[in-house]
């Protein structure tokens, strides 16, 4: 802060009646407030000089995330570990920043309220009566979409469905696959079942 924090500075205040004006010097870091003076000898500046020439922000702000994150471990307990050394990772980390604001809160310290999981309906489901008949479609023409579907469902039963649950079979026929392609990798493991 003291280096790479401009702040403001009161140069004068006046008052007239109940108004009270302000006037500010130009924002200027602490260091440069220390340079700039006639008080601080010759010899104080140029050490000030070594060390501003020293030190690099984005390698401070690196440092201050990595000492942030390793207090957060310690205090949820986790076994406590040398400080990595982040001169190699600086390359990525200043890549990230540009998509850091993005995320939301980017601390390391800091912990969104965990949600609890939501095990209800709010609808009734849509395909409770006809999934059985969608797996067995799929079962013999695997590579069909949810959108022929349900166009077929729609062309057997008209006016049961419509395109508003178009969204809601596309997200099952998601889950449905994920869990197809979970069996086929885990298949040969004695971990298949649970996997699965």
């Amino acid at each position: 802060m003291n280096f790479f924090q401009p702040s403001f500075k009161l140069a004068e205040k006046t008052r007239d009646g109940a108004r009270v004006k302000k006037r500010y010097h130009v924002p200027e870091t602490p260091s440069a407030r220390l340079l700039a003076s006639a008080a601080i000898e010759p010899a104080m500046k140029e050490r000030l000089r070594a060390v501003l020439a020293t030190l690099d922000p984005l390698r401070l702000l690196d440092e201050i995330r990595t000492v942030q994150r390793h207090l957060a471990e310690l205090a949820a307990g986790e076994t406590a570990q040398v400080l990595p050394h982040r001169d190699a990772d600086l390359e990525r980390f200043l890549r990230s920043l540009g998509e850091a604001r993005r995320g939301g809160e980017v601390r390391p310290t800091h912990r969104a309220p965990e949600k609890p999981a939501r095990h209800w309906r709010t609808r009734t489901d849509p395909f409770e009566t006809t999934w059985p008949r969608i797996l067995t479609w799929v079962d013999t023409e695997p590579d069909r979409t949810a959108k022929e579907l349900l166009e077929r469902l729609e062309a057997e039963a008209p006016g049961t469905l419509g395109r508003a649950q178009l969204r809601t079979l596309q997200r099952r026929m998601k889950e449905w696959r994920r869990v197809m392609a979970r069996r086929l990798v885990f298949a040969g493991t004695s971990s298949s079942g649970s996997q699965a």
